[in-house]
């Protein structure tokens, strides 16, 4: 059977989580193009939100993993992966009037070969940055031995391997950076019987997601498990000693893991001539507003004047992009935000940008148990909020964000307070409460399935954060109420 040469040619570049996501919704919509998925690491798409529960030991390796090889060759999906993209070709339109013949569309390779195209996703995520700290760098231009970055499956197995020689001599780490990403890290390494301390440059922990209170909670859990803080505090010097601070005193350590800082990876974008600020910028339909062939999701694409650089709005614009692919009248509006932290003993949740939106604050704040409560209310209705220490009400106070449920005079702070661990179970969720922030599955999707497996391979629950594990299990343990 001759391959029909009409079809059009789809090229990916990048193989993370909003890349995977774009496929498996082409697949899903049936999408007749071909498909080359290009990546520059040497593995299959993992779930990079979850290393750190690999640095902690509560994940394997291998369960990390997205899809593996045969399910993209079952599919016709062409995948390389250990294929980094150099360059960006747009080609050039043949203009009879110009005398202008064209040239074709394609990307090329480090290795020198092309690839191309008839329309191409970038999907090339974010890239770390190096804090301003004397010392991280040497001579040769390669980090110092002591220093980590925390951003690939190959980071953290270069962090793992560390930590036995700390163990052995009772060594110390230190986390730059207290923000989601700096936080799971040091709780990660604290579990594995690593002393560790975090250094913050903003006036306290979580910075861009929760106040001055909620950040101060979040100390005195850390605190209360072992972990030293240091906010408002920035780290200026990596000596034989340790790390020096700019309050003149230094911390002891044996290990500097980087979290601070990332932007999205736009550099291809910028040598192609694409409208780039602090991602590529892209329109309702996901494609750049220079070029409509090219489109970015993730945490490289800036739609709206916003990047996000979480899970659930780069599987949105997955999900968007395939259907627009797929020949659907389809609009990206932009997502909302939920994002969970997953550390053991640290429990947080964010919904929208509370410290940005303007409404009526409710806010409930104990810091003798850890917890602490506030929603952004306006015109009766959710429009943000950060929770702290106390999950149980996360699935309604999510429902009523989403929904826009007008709430009475009463029940924004009836929701912020404590509530009693027999009214708290998930299984009294309703049906149609969301449970899975990421992937947007309900307490009823999960239920219909038969086991948890089913539950990740159907809703794709538990795939993002990970956070709503826990209240999977208990749903599928527990049945209907």
């Amino acid at each position: 059977m001759t391959a029909r040469t009409d079809r059009e040619r789809l090229v990916v570049v990048g193989n993370g989580m909003a890349a995977t996501r774009l496929v498996e919704e082409l697949v899903d919509r049936g999408y007749d193009g071909h498909v080359t998925i290009l990546g520059d690491e040497p593995g299959p798409a993992y779930n990079r939100i979850l290393l750190s529960a690999v640095l902690e030991g509560t994940h394997a390796r291998n369960a990390l993993t997205l899809r593996h090889s045969a399910w993209y060759a079952d599919h016709g999906i062409d995948l390389r992966t250990d294929s980094r993209v150099l360059e960006i070709e747009r080609g050039v339109e043949p203009d009879a009037d110009l005398g202008r013949t064209g040239s074709p569309r394609h990307v090329m390779l480090v290795d020198g070969s092309t690839v191309p195209y008839d329309r191409l996703v970038l999907a090339t995520g974010a890239i770390p940055t190096l804090p301003p700290i004397r010392g991280l760098v040497q001579m040769n231009g390669t980090l110092h031995p002591k220093v980590h970055a925390f951003r690939s499956l190959a980071d953290c197995q270069r962090l793992l391997a560390a930590v036995p020689d700390v163990l052995a001599r009772r060594g110390r780490a230190v986390v730059v950076g207290g923000g989601l990403l700096g936080l799971q890290v040091a709780r990660a390494l604290s579990v594995r019987g690593v002393p560790t301390e975090v250094v913050e440059g903003t006036e306290h922990l979580l910075s861009a997601q929760v106040d001055d209170r909620g950040g101060s909670v979040l100390a005195r859990s850390l605190r209360r498990l072992g972990t030293e803080v240091y906010p408002g505090t920035r780290a200026v010097r990596l000596t034989e000693a340790g790390l020096r601070l700019d309050t003149g005193y230094s911390l002891e350590t044996d290990l500097v893991v980087l979290t601070a800082g990332g932007r999205p990876s736009t550099a291809l974008a910028r040598r192609a001539g694409l409208f780039v600020r602090r991602g590529v910028v892209v329109d309702s339909r996901l494609a750049s507003v220079t070029d409509g062939r090219i489109h970015a999701i993730g945490d490289c694409a800036e739609h709206g004047g916003r990047t996000t650089g979480f899970v659930s709005p780069a599987w949105e614009q997955a999900g968007v992009l395939a259907r627009h692919l797929v020949g659907e009248e389809v609009a990206y509006r932009g997502s909302r935000i939920v994002a969970r932290l997953r550390a053991t003993g640290l429990d947080v949740a964010v919904l929208g940008d509370p410290e940005h939106t303007s409404g009526e604050v409710v806010e409930v704040t104990n810091p003798v148990t850890g917890t602490h409560r506030k929603l952004v209310v306006r015109d009766g209705r959710i429009v943000a909020g950060a929770l702290v220490g106390d999950l149980s009400r996360i699935g309604l106070i999510t429902q009523h964000y989403d929904r826009g449920t007008v709430l009475g005079p009463q029940e924004p702070g009836a929701l912020v307070m404590a509530e009693p661990p027999e009214v708290a179970r998930t299984t009294v969720l309703p049906d149609d409460v969301e449970v899975c922030a990421c992937a947007g599955v309900s307490a009823g999707r999960i239920r219909a399935c038969g086991s948890f497996d089913d539950v990740r391979s159907a809703t794709r629950a538990t795939t993002g954060c990970g956070g709503c594990a826990g209240a999977v299990r208990e749903l599928l343990a527990h049945g209907r109420p």
